[in-house]
């Protein structure tokens, strides 16, 4: 087991162990080349020397590499370190499918069907790339924390080509194909087989096929009848029970014989669940039992395990054996890869067995010789002394022998793994019985606490013992310490007895220092042996922008283009210096131009609005005296045609127009009628008063205008008061 802050080839540091199977660990790490989280999967340094299995091991590596696929978990790199072989993948945090099945018990049919197209996808790839998984298994798909589902584990993937006949490597028995299991050639229907079981299982909640042994298992998928779904959802549309019995017939010709078919009629049963389009074989759903030769029933035991001569004597034993392996295999701890058992080991446990075999009957009989009357020959001895010597020898071989036929006392296997305890009890002629699980604080996880019988009590011959095995501490449901600061998820977990470790991470929405997530996710049982990791926000991850100008533009403008280069507007204020337009910014915090990160904020100075004043106007009879009379009491016209003596015109009345012009400070010119009035020569000096100009100018003109006998004339400005 690697240590945390080990690294690999210089570059993955270890950060502890999540799983682990029976040739490889699978380790968290932080890749410190590319900066990223991933999973290393690390051979086991007992296998390390053994070709074979450092040959399969980078066959994973070698069968997925080229696959790239949001359904199927990336492999990165593949190295070798001081003797320790490695594959660097993709780190998914979630939970198996056989996990997620246990814990909801059954699925919902249209969850189940798009669980199913997402992994038939990922196949579908791989496919395309002349790989077949050949180990489809909801223990093999992984469901992410957004939901996402993803192919794992392609430890015995092989090219799809010839060389798949006979293949020594097997999926676990309940999902296996029957061409697998008769170990003849298997291509990409044998995935889309166990994608059928893995389907069947994930609607129903159970597999299809049980059995003691996995031979027998692996009998019923080659000659058993399906059991229907409907048995246990009987309001299953019709379409999805279709695509499971057409996906897991016996023959693979009347499978799919392509992923793209079968994800079709997924989609479609999506759609139109009760639509009876899915096109099965002529051939009844209900497979007929398959005879098997000799030679397949050979090679379905070479496959399940090792081939072993056993001995009548040992028949209860093997049953025992078998059943063991069996439990091993598929009904480990969900977090754990399975693997299979190891063949040397199998190989060697049938040797010590054989051999334990043969020197008991050596000794059963040099016993009978020894009990055996030897023939008189005649000479002269002792015979008194040798008679009570065979007496006492005899005593104490029936004595023996009587203690043989009542029983054999029980081997202490309190703290052995399963493993040890099966072997400690067939070496004591006993068997291992049924199993139960118990939570301790104190046995490790995986080791027996009790035994059926006390240690040294004499049982009979061949007796399965019950075991009760430690299923590790005491598990509790994670606590949920989101948007909590560290302090307070400190103590929530202390609570729990659960002990943490912190990294950190970007988030938009998590204030800094406050818990964005933790791994396990809330709601996960957890144990206080596991490692809780709590990931702290760091805030936003900011990029680098350059200020824009904003001089000149309006209060909404400026927003906008600070928005636009995701900065964010910051205090304004007011300048009612009179400078600047009003309404326009006239100064910002950070210069135009300046280097600054996302998210900085940007003070504001806007001119402020200048209310308008309020003028007067006076305008005095000398402004248009030269258009009236010398006797002061009408208006005259002097530029009628001919003699001035001759052609003058009078009128009593005029209409006068008051115009205020003023001028701003960009130069603009801006001018409105205040006033279009009557008058006669008695009405100056004529007075206005009380009209405002323009906001903030304090400054304007009365531009004055007669209009009498059809002609206008112009009479000057006058300067406006502004109060």
């Amino acid at each position: 087991m690697l240590n945390n802050g080990t690294f690999l080839s210089d570059r993955y540091e270890i950060l502890g162990k999540v799983g682990s199977g029976g040739m490889s660990d699978v380790y968290k790490a932080k890749c410190h080349k590319l900066n990223r989280y991933v999973a290393v999967k690390v051979l086991k340094q007992e296998f390390s020397e053994d070709k074979n299995f450092v040959s399969k091991f980078r066959a994973e590596a070698q069968a997925a590499a080229g696959l790239s696929h949001p359904n199927i978990v990336n492999i990165y790199d593949v190295g070798e370190d001081s003797g320790l072989y490695y594959i660097v993948m993709e780190l998914v945090e979630g939970i198996t499918l056989k996990t997620y099945i246990e814990k909801k018990g059954r699925l919902d049919v249209k969850e189940a069907v798009s669980i199913a197209i997402q992994v038939a996808q990922g196949i579908q790839t791989a496919h395309s790339h002349h790989i077949i998984h050949r180990d489809i298994k909801p223990q093999n798909i992984i469901i992410s924390r957004e939901g996402k589902v993803k192919v794992t584990d392609f430890g015995i993937a092989r090219a799809s080509s010839a060389q798949t006949i006979n293949s020594n490597a097997m999926g676990s028995v309940h999902y296996i194909s029957p061409e697998q299991a008769r170990g003849s050639y298997s291509d990409e229907r044998s995935d889309i087989y166990s994608l059928g079981i893995s389907l069947y299982e994930m609607i129903t909640g159970y597999v299809p096929f049980e059995g003691d042994t996995t031979v027998a298992v692996a009998l019923q998928h080659i000659q058993g009848e399906i059991p229907s779904p409907r048995d246990v959802v009987p309001d299953l549309p019709i379409s999805v029970e279709k695509i499971i019995y057409k996906c897991t017939q016996k023959k693979p010709e009347r499978r799919y014989s392509k992923a793209a078919e079968l994800i079709a009629d997924l989609k479609q049963s999506l759609v139109t669940p009760n639509e009876d389009f899915v096109e099965l074989s002529t051939a009844n759903i209900a497979t007929p039992t398959v005879s098997l030769t000799q030679e397949e029933v050979t090679i379905i035991n070479r496959t399940s395990r090792p081939e072993e001569k056993e001995l009548p004597a040992r028949k209860q034993d093997r049953k025992q054996h078998e059943k063991k392996v069996y439990d091993q295999k598929f009904y480990e701890e969900e977090d754990e890869p399975e693997e299979r058992v190891n063949p040397k080991i199998e190989r060697m446990m049938t040797v010590f067995m054989v051999a334990a075999a043969i020197l008991i009957v050596c000794l059963l009989v040099f016993i009978v010789v020894r009990l055996m009357p030897k023939p008189n020959t005649g000479g002269n001895t002792n015979t008194q002394g040798q008679t009570t010597t065979e007496a006492a020898t005899q005593s104490t071989q029936e004595t023996e022998s009587k203690k043989e036929e009542n029983g054999v006392p029980m081997p202490n296997v309190i703290g052995y793994t399963e493993n040890d305890a099966l072997i400690a009890l067939n070496q004591a002629n006993l068997g291992m019985g049924s199993r139960t699980f118990e939570t301790s604080n104190e046995v490790e996880k995986g080791r027996v606490i009790r035994a059926e019988f006390e240690v040294n009590e004499i049982i009979p011959r061949n007796t399965s013992v019950a075991l009760v095995i430690s299923s590790g501490p005491e598990k509790i449901e994670m606590p949920d310490v989101t948007n909590r600061s560290e302090q307070a998820a400190a103590e929530i977990l202390a609570s729990s007895n659960l002990n943490y470790t912190t990294e950190y991470t970007y988030s938009d929405e998590i204030e800094q220092g406050y818990v964005v997530s933790s791994s396990p996710a809330k709601g996960t049982m957890v144990s206080p042996e596991d490692k809780v990791v709590l990931f702290l926000s760091q805030g936003p991850e900011f990029k680098d922008v350059k200020v824009p100008s904003l001089l000149g533009k309006t209060l909404e403008e400026a927003k906008l283009e600070i928005e636009k280069n995701s900065l964010i507007v910051g205090e304004t204020s007011e300048d009612d210096s009179g400078s600047g337009t009003p309404g326009t910014i006239v100064s910002q915090s950070i210069d135009a131009g300046e280097t600054v990160k996302e998210g900085t904020k940007i003070n504001l100075v806007v001119a402020a609005e200048r209310p308008a004043l309020t003028g007067s106007v006076t305008i005095n009879k000398s402004q248009v005296s030269k258009y009236i009379t010398n006797d002061g009491y009408s208006f005259i016209r002097t530029n009628v045609p001919g003699p001035a003596s001759s052609n003058l015109e009078r009128y009593a009345e005029a209409i006068m127009k008051l115009e205020l012009v003023q001028t701003t400070e960009d130069g603009r010119t801006i001018s409105r009628v205040l006033e279009t009035v009557t008058v006669t020569p008695a009405s100056f000096p004529y007075t206005l008063s009380g009209f405002e100009g323009e906001p903030g100018l304090t400054e304007g003109s009365v531009e004055v205008t007669l209009t009498f006998g059809g002609a206008e004339y112009s009479c000057g400005s006058c300067l406006v008061d502004f109060q």
